[in-house]
């Protein structure tokens, strides 16, 4: 529900702003704060996916828990991205990395996930526990910027 009022929010921006440069299409030629509002809106847009893959993914191969707390923590960093873009372009900087860390922690997590189910498969050594133990005392290190 969240990334839904995310995408709303982003795209009233956009709109707001293409209305604010008096035109009927989406080309404003020589309009920056309308073109940096349009990319910040195309940037979050083409991250959704791939961030919709891994929260899945950790979400049901690993810990669930672990997975919507950086799911929660990577909307707000799109959302300081996505103001900190329409600022000074060193301002977005911030939220592009964290982002990228969180996504990267989804990312291990799905890894350890997929590890796991094989070596339970193959081997019957079961890493559960340690895996459960391992994403709940990483997790809260994704508060720190």
């Amino acid at each position: 529900i969240f990334c839904v009022f995310l995408t709303a929010f982003f795209a009233s921006k956009v709109e707001h702003e293409s209305r604010h440069c008096n035109g009927k299409g989406f080309q404003r030629p020589g309009s920056s704060t309308f073109d940096r509002v349009y990319i910040a809106n195309q940037n979050c847009g083409h991250a959704y996916p791939t961030f919709l893959a891994v929260l899945w993914c950790a979400g049901l191969l690993c810990r669930p828990a672990p997975a919507a707390f950086a799911g929660l923590m990577y909307l707000f960093v799109r959302q300081k991205y996505f103001v900190g873009y329409l600022g000074e372009r060193t301002q977005s900087t911030p939220g592009y990395l964290f982002g990228k860390r969180i996504i990267l922690f989804l990312f291990l997590m799905s890894v350890a996930g997929i590890l796991n189910y094989y070596l339970v498969f193959f081997f019957g050594s079961d890493f559960e526990m340690y895996i459960k133990a391992i994403t709940s005392m990483i997790s809260p290190l994704l508060l720190i910027p």
